[in-house]
């Protein structure tokens, strides 16, 4: 894959692939969050990102053709707002899943069409089948090329780091179930939301799982007999290896493990302390 960054700050990953850039870094963005422009002569958008003008501007001024859709793989701020003023200007349509009821979600987003697993959406040159990918979001979504067997991923996977699983939108269970899901696509490359390509997807996938295993053994390993914890208890024991700048938003993961394990009735809770059956 060519790696060739232009003055613009687009980067041709592929033969008509484009990855743009928003102008967003931040503690939970990385880098800023990914907006991929495939085909040549009518393209499809994926995450436009969010309402920042000249990230907009860079989206039209580069993109080779005209937009016919844009793909949006959830709500967060980060990666839909942008869609609105992209599909005005451009006349293209939008596509995903209306935002949830809970959770930082842009509540403005409301696609023309929307879509299902393995949902179909083509141009002349580019078929993309959306994937539900619950989990970090309950309306994400990836986007499979099938021909390429290169999957977008989103939030769902990201470059360098883990995302984090924010209930009651966010769900542990779901988010491992998904991760399975992908998994069986056997995808050659996966393209995050945030960061660069992953060049070798199951040793990604595979590792992301572990990870939450042993996370989740941490939370396990925590309690002794008959001794209720807290989650502000719990966090420095299971996340002591992060940071403790990131502990509120950790706190939150933290909570979705628990629930998963009350889900699976090895878990309890009273009022704000949890019991591990």
């Amino acid at each position: 894959m060519s790696a060739h960054v232009q003055a613009t700050g687009v980067c041709e990953l592929a033969p008509g692939l484009l990855r743009l850039r928003a102008p967003n870094p931040g503690p939970m963005t990385g880098n800023g969050t990914n907006t991929y422009l495939l085909g040549r002569r009518e393209l499809i958008a994926i995450d436009p990102g969010p309402a920042i003008s000249a990230h907009i501007e860079a989206i039209l001024r580069n993109a080779p053709g005209p937009i016919r859709w844009i793909l949006v793989t959830h709500t967060h701020p980060d990666h839909s707002p942008a869609a609105r003023e992209l599909a005005e200007r451009s006349g293209a349509k939008v596509a995903g899943y209306p935002p949830p009821g809970s959770g930082r979600q842009d509540r403005a987003f409301a696609p023309d069409r929307v879509l299902a697993d393995r949902d179909t959406i083509a141009t002349a040159e580019v078929a993309l089948q959306a994937v539900h990918t619950p989990g970090h979001a309950s309306n994400h979504l990836c986007y499979w090329q099938p021909m390429l067997r290169r999957l977008f991923t989103g939030d769902h996977i990201i470059d360098g780091s883990t995302v984090v699983i924010d209930p009651p939108d966010g769900n542990m269970a779901d988010y491992l179930a998904s991760l399975r899901y992908i998994k069986t696509l056997d995808p050659a490359i996966l393209m995050p939301g945030h960061g660069g390509p992953l060049a070798d997807p199951i040793a990604s996938i595979d590792a992301l799982i572990a990870h939450r295993l042993r996370r989740e053994a941490k939370v396990l390993a925590a309690f002794r007999p008959d001794q209720p914890l807290s989650v502000d208890e719990l966090v420095p024991i299971v996340y002591d290896d992060v940071s403790a700048g990131l502990h509120v938003v950790a706190a939150r993961s933290l909570l979705a493990h628990l629930l998963k394990l009350e889900r699976e009735n090895r878990a309890c809770r009273d009022a704000m302390r949890w019991y591990i059956r």
